[in-house]
């Protein structure tokens, strides 16, 4: 059954419209099909969304907003509920591109990977499997540049963040946080537990569009050996 989203003001200048309670592909893919209706569609006053796992915070421009009796919010909110109940579902994971990672999981690169299958009753090399065999979704791009959080990983990994977090972690390092998984896009502190490392680049400003992933995307890690690793890295310097 779907659920009724709820609207409320989060300052002068912005809005969070949430559209579910529980984090699913189903609710990212209204989130995403919202967001691309105000970014195509902008209402006198829209300056942009930032996207979370369930829904859209909306910035506007209060003095650019036709603002009936109660104030420029309740415009905005009025102006998102006709956008909400125009939407369909039909935004699914064809609507985003899939890219393959390709990941070493060598010791060197994975350096909580013994912990992780410790933690969780596993061996190395089946903590490797379930992590590739995986079908990923990109939830939300967010903490650092082209940071992808990714949807969708096997409970049977699962793992909690490091109490302690790492004062730097190195950029295209894959690590686990509870139920979620992830790639470092840069040079980082960070406190998820690090299973391995990708030799692709996640964010680069030089590119037409900087961030590889995007929310709506899915994502496979392929396992690759450590010479393959470096031969890679090598050739994107």
């Amino acid at each position: 059954m779907e659920e009724t989203p709820s609207f409320y003001s989060l300052s002068e200048t912005a809005v969070t419209v949430n559209l579910g309670s529980v984090v699913s592909p189903t609710v990212q893919a209204r989130v995403q099909q919202l967001l691309m209706d105000l970014d195509n569609d902008p209402f006198q006053g829209y300056q942009e969304s930032v996207p979370s796992y369930i829904g859209l915070t909306v910035f506007y421009e209060p003095m650019k907003i036709a603002a009936n009796k109660q104030g420029a919010a309740s415009e905005v909110i009025s102006i998102l509920k006709e956008r909400v109940k125009q939407i369909k579902d039909q935004m699914n994971a064809s609507n985003g591109k899939h890219v393959t990672i390709p990941v070493c999981y060598d010791l060197d690169y994975g350096l909580d990977l013994d912990d992780v299958a410790k933690r969780n009753g596993l061996t190395r090399e089946e903590v490797i499997h379930i992590h590739t065999s995986g079908d990923y979704l990109v939830y939300m791009i967010g903490f650092a540049p082209g940071f992808p959080f990714l949807g969708g990983m096997d409970e049977r990994i699962a793992t909690p963040r490091h109490a302690q977090p790492r004062t730097e972690i190195p950029a295209g390092s894959v690590g686990i946080a509870g139920g979620q998984t992830g790639v470092y896009p840069f040079t980082t502190p960070g406190g998820w537990q690090l299973i391995g490392q990708t030799p692709l680049s996640l964010f680069s400003a030089s590119r037409e569009v900087p961030s590889l992933l995007q929310a709506g995307d899915r994502v496979t890690f392929k396992k690759i050996s450590k010479e393959e690793f470096l031969q890679m890295k090598e050739g994107q310097q």
